[in-house]
């Protein structure tokens, strides 16, 4: 049966037509008519015309009213995103480009479907997608759907950096015992040198508020020694940036009163006696805990003489404390520690082998509350005499101490101080490998590296925006 009648059959019947067996023969000749039969031609190529319109118009609503998200970008950071047209199910768009995208600093690939750059601006944005699926005609305006574009701000550009003493006079830096809000010193240290930087942390800049840590080292030349202290003032004490440079202080005067040359002449000889035959020495226990503890208490006594002068309470001084004592000697290098808070001494061997945590920190025990050096308790605690470190060394690469705006950011819990791999990817980060590839030049040659530090200790943590003080004997 062809196609010409079955068509015109059913149209007849549609209209309540019926076709009576004395009128089949007429019924066969009309549809053979030329008419018809190019009439029902034409009617069927336009109702298929007109399927494949709504067919076509059904799925370019479909593709308008997908819903197509790109990751957001970061102002000033690269940035690449991939229109997954398989994932998305749109295999059948034929042609797609994104409009005005230069002017947020990206650029649109459409062979590869990849979005790139790096963002010039921040906001929430729409942008023109024009596409065209398959089967429609070449020369017919591209469909346009809109989608969205964030573009956040960098994080670090929301923070303000307030200097402490702004349109503050010397009277009231006097009254207000401040202190600059970064500071950084290279020198050399023994046969050895130091980098150190001190900064204020983003939560302290933001409002304006003080720098709370500190440092402070010596060399005495007259006898090798050297110490380096480092503190953190309580975020909670209202004067604890005074508490942790008073601490600092006490301990370089405590050794520069202190070190006697009848002492010194003695612990040498028990040090040479503990190279050379090795074993538990009670004697250097003795010395370590003489002399460190007596130190100790000197920077609490001098804060806390400081603070009834002051008539202010001590616990308005609160501020952690670490030092080292260390000496070359032609056997290698004794180094002596003393810690009170959550500020580690970290000792890495030449060959970056091995790390030696040398003092543990109050964190944990005591349910995440860390202990200050003008607590008093400290010194009639049972603990107080594993406060103390002693190892004598070879030679060894990096001594470093730091206060928890480092520790937390980079090593994030107190297990990672213990473990080498740790501590080799802090070093690489140092020499910068960092998202910011910022770098640290360990060359006692090289004149910046203070200032390299300084720029390093800027890096983005986020939630990690206390004061940071790192200092490196190298």
């Amino acid at each position: 049966m062809s196609e010409t009648k079955v068509y015109i059959q059913n149209l007849l019947l549609l209209n309540n037509i019926k076709i009576g067996l004395d009128r089949e023969t007429l019924f066969e000749k009309y549809v053979d008519e030329a008419f018809n039969v190019e009439a029902v031609k034409l009617i069927k190529e336009k109702q298929k015309t007109m399927m494949d319109k709504w067919v076509l118009k059904n799925r370019i609503e479909d593709v308008l009213t997908k819903q197509i998200i790109i990751p957001n970008a970061t102002i000033g950071k690269p940035y690449q995103a991939t229109l997954d047209f398989d994932q998305l199910e749109l295999n059948d768009v034929a042609y797609v480009a994104l409009d005005s995208l230069d002017q947020y600093g990206l650029n649109f690939n459409s062979d590869l479907k990849l979005i790139e750059g790096t963002p010039s601006q921040s906001g929430d944005f729409k942008v023109k997608m024009k596409f065209k699926v398959l089967g429609e005609d070449e020369n017919s305006e591209p469909n346009v759907k809109m989608i969205s574009l964030v573009i956040n701000a960098d994080p670090k550009s929301l923070w303000k950096n307030i200097a402490s003493d702004d349109q503050k006079d010397d009277h009231w830096k006097a009254q207000n015992y401040w202190k600059p809000d970064q500071v950084n010193d290279f020198q050399p240290l023994g046969d050895k040198h130091i980098v150190v930087s001190s900064k204020r942390g983003r939560s302290h800049a933001n409002v304006g508020s003080f720098r709370e840590d500190d440092y402070a080292f010596k060399h005495f030349e007259d006898n090798g020694w050297s110490i380096v202290c480092v503190a953190d003032g309580a975020g909670s004490a209202k004067l604890a940036r005074q508490g942790s440079k008073i601490a600092c202080k006490a301990v370089i005067d405590y050794f520069a009163q202190n070190l006697t040359e009848a002492d010194l002449a003695s612990f040498d000889e028990i040090l040479l006696h503990h190279h050379q035959v090795g074993g538990d020495d009670k004697q250097i226990s003795h010395f370590v805990y003489n002399n460190l503890s007596k130190a100790a208490l000197y920077a609490h006594k001098q804060i806390e003489a400081f603070a009834a002068k002051a008539e202010c309470p001590i616990k308005d001084f609160h501020s952690t404390l670490i030092f080292t004592l260390l000496k070359k000697f032609k056997f290698g290098y004794a180094i002596l520690t003393f810690g009170v808070g959550d500020c580690p001494i970290g000792l890495l061997n030449k060959d970056l082998t091995e790390i030696k945590l040398m003092n543990w920190l109050d964190v944990g025990e005591f349910g995440g509350g860390t202990r200050f050096i003008t607590m008093p308790e400290i010194f009639s605690s049972e603990k107080f005499s594993t406060r103390f470190g002693f190892t004598l060394t070879d030679d060894f690469s990096y001594l470093m101490l730091m206060t928890d705006g480092i520790y937390d950011a980079k090593f994030v819990v107190e297990a990672n101080l213990e473990k080498v791999e740790k501590w080799k990817s802090f070093i690489d980060d140092l020499k910068g490998n960092n998202e910011e590839k910022v770098a640290v030049d360990f060359d006692s040659s090289n004149q910046k590296i203070a200032h390299q530090l300084s720029v390093w200790m800027d890096f983005w943590s986020p939630g990690n925006h206390d004061d940071r003080t790192l200092a490196i004997i190298f």
